[in-house]
C-alpha cells in the first residue's frame, strides 16, 4: 500500500474535567499543534453543547484535529490526520495528551493510502 498519510486516533480517559469544557483552552491546544508544526491554519469550526462538551475542528495545511469532549466522563475523542512529512502526528497526539492531563490515553495509528 502506499501510505498517503497517518491518523491517529485517541481516546483520552481520566482527563482534567475543567479543561475539557474551556472552548478557548481547546483551541489554543489544537492552535499550539498547528503553530508548532509551522503551519497555516486554514479554517477552523467549533462548538459548545449545553451543558458541556466542546466538539471542534481546525484545518491546517497538510493536516487536520478534530476534538469531541464529554467533560462529565472525563473523556475526549481526537482524530489527528496528516499526509506529507512536515507535520509529526505523534508529537501532536503527546501534546494534546499532556495538555489535555490524560491519566489513561491509547492511541491507534492508520496509514491511509492505496
Amino acid at each position: 500500500m502506499r501510505t498517503m498519510g497517518k491518523h491517529f486516533l485517541l481516546d483520552l480517559k481520566e482527563c482534567n474535567k475543567d479543561l475539557l469544557d474551556d472552548m478557548e483552552f481547546i483551541k489554543g491546544v489544537l492552535h499550539t499543534v498547528a503553530k508548532d508544526a509551522g503551519n497555516a491554519v486554514i479554517g477552523e469550526s467549533f462548538h459548545r453543547f449545553l451543558p458541556q462538551g466542546i466538539s471542534g475542528v481546525v484545518l491546517i495545511t497538510g493536516a487536520h484535529l478534530c476534538i469531541h469532549t464529554w467533560p462529565e466522563y472525563g473523556y475526549s475523542a481526537i482524530d489527528v490526520f496528516t499526509y506529507g512529512d512536515l507535520f509529526q502526528p505523534e508529537e501532536a497526539a503527546r501534546f494534546i495528551m499532556e495538555s489535555l492531563e490524560s491519566k489513561n490515553p491509547s492511541i491507534v495509528e492508520l496509514k491511509r493510502g492505496f
